[in-house]
């Protein structure tokens, strides 16, 4: 499958279950990659046959600096299901990095994996 990256978003936003960090935002680092079968906007070189990455950038950054999760966790299933949002795309990849969470290393980081249902593999999953 054929892969879109977004790399190094860096974004503010109220994260963590500590009151100390219900406060202010804190500074985070989403990399995603969506998948997706990119043949057709090959051939036709056409944006409406593409995902377009800069609506999908506009809207994660919207919702996560908008956002208010405790756990990373969280946040991440909340972009991941905004991401599958899109029509063409069929999987996400979504990993958050969370540096004021570290101790001792330099970052805290977690990903996650989702991909969409389609009808045949849902009815396969049925009785």
């Amino acid at each position: 499958m054929d892969r879109i990256f977004i790399r190094d978003l860096n974004l503010s936003a109220i994260i963590g279950t500590l009151p100390q960090e219900r406060k202010f935002k804190q500074g985070i680092t989403l990399n995603l990659e969506l998948s997706y079968d990119m043949s057709k906007p090959c051939r036709t070189d056409n944006l409406f046959d593409a995902v377009d990455y800069s609506a999908v950038e506009r809207d994660v950054v919207k919702m996560v600096e908008q956002s208010s999760f405790q756990l990373l966790e969280a946040l991440a299933q909340s972009v991941a299901d905004l991401c599958l949002s899109y029509e063409q795309v069929q999987k996400v990849k979504v990993r958050i990095d969370k540096p004021a969470a570290a101790v001792r290393a330099r970052v805290i980081s977690l990903e996650i994996e989702r991909e969409k249902i389609s009808a045949a593999q849902g009815a396969a999953t049925v009785g």
